[in-house]
């Protein structure tokens, strides 16, 4: 294959990673995809900078679930005039690799984010904004502190 391209999502734990939060809220894939690196990034980094804005890293502890093993491969073609005399077309059309992707099953957990019952609202809308960075529909679900849906 001649190599796998490096992964743009380098962290996988971003806030307080020692502290002990009694919520916890999940981002769920609705459909089967793939995921690739360069959007769980963006998804990671506005989930981040929302709930480092309204809530302050020490309140909350994010997760990414999902790790991006696939290797996508694109097979370049020739583009402006004289293209079609040194393009092969689909000759050895096996492609170089040109980044890393997750395989994502229906409900499988993305992101998982841990905080305290006063920030609910706020956690909730990082991940709705992260969610929107995803090439799939996704759910917001509470996994702990039940209490909240009422």
């Amino acid at each position: 294959m001649g190599g796998v391209p490096a992964s743009r999502l380098t962290q996988f734990v971003s806030g307080n990673k020692t502290a002990k939060f009694p919520v916890q809220l999940s981002l769920t894939a609705n459909e089967r995809c793939q995921l690739r690196h360069n959007s769980l990034e963006a998804a990671r980094i506005s989930a981040n900078k929302a709930l480092e804005k309204y809530i302050g890293a020490a309140n909350y502890c994010l997760n990414i679930r999902v790790y991006p093993h696939n290797v996508i491969r694109e097979n370049k073609q020739a583009t402006g005039a004289g293209a079609d005399r040194v393009s092969q077309g689909m000759r050895r059309a096996f492609g170089k690799p040109v980044g890393t992707a997750a395989r994502v099953r229906v409900n499988q957990i993305l992101m998982t984010l841990d905080t305290s019952e006063q920030y609910y609202i706020h956690a909730r809308q990082a991940l709705r904004k992260a969610g929107m960075k995803l090439s799939t529909p996704v759910t917001i679900n509470i996994i702990k502190g039940k209490d909240l849906l009422k």
